[in-house]
């Protein structure tokens, strides 16, 4: 049996317990909290996407795969349907990192006709896969990154520029970054302002296609 001078010694112990109990939320074992995830995205076009706790934010889209993250981005359904309909989708294998250089809707718009476009998306699936793999990098790079090489390569296989004047990217001495450096799951994603590759422009420079 305890000694009655040590009751007061043990009452302050388990006080004590019951306190640290209190304070670690009853659960010595519970993990502590993730940090949130901080993604710094930049250009003129980041300001109308989803930013803060909005669906499709930087940092939520950070742990997508890339194939998702382009779905919530309200600015690229046609590059999507393009990736999707192409074929380059099932072989986007995003192990060894892919760069994607993503048109917004206007750029597709500027740039092919309805009549162009439809025949894309419904027959010549080998030239829109072309067109795509025109806009994608293989390795996961910044445009910091781009910029410093000066020189990338596409997976249809041409030769791009990079150059940076002030805080804008330039791709092929015709595409400006207006978003750039979303992540997602093995990838990087840089909203572009004009459409790559070789096809020519069809489109009458009214922009009236719908996406």
């Amino acid at each position: 049996m305890s000694h009655p001078r040590t009751a007061p010694a043990l009452a302050a112990a388990a006080l004590l317990l019951a306190a640290t109990a209190c304070t670690t939320g009853g659960d010595a074992t519970r993990p502590a909290p993730t940090p949130a995830t901080t993604v710094a995205v930049t250009g003129p076009l980041c300001a109308a996407l989803p930013i803060g706790s909005e669906p499709g934010n930087p940092a939520f889209l950070a742990g997508q795969p890339a194939d998702q993250a382009l779905t919530w981005m309200p600015t690229l359904t046609t590059f999507e349907a393009a990736l999707r309909t192409s074929g380059a989708l099932t072989g986007l294998d995003t192990t060894g990192g892919i760069t994607i250089l993503a048109p917004t809707d206007d750029a597709f718009a500027a740039t092919f006709s309805d009549d162009t476009w439809d025949t894309l998306m419904t027959r010549d699936h080998q030239k829109l896969r072309t067109l795509v793999d025109a806009h994608l990098i293989t390795g996961v790079h910044t445009t910091d990154q781009l910029a410093t090489a000066g020189t990338t390569r596409t997976r249809d296989g041409t030769t791009l520029t990079v150059t940076r004047t002030g805080p804008t990217t330039r791709f092929g001495d015709r595409a400006d970054a207006v978003c750039a450096d979303y992540q997602a799951t093995g990838a990087r994603i840089h909203i572009i302002d004009t459409v790559l590759g070789p096809l020519p422009a069809t489109a009458d420079g009214t922009g009236h296609r719908a996406h």
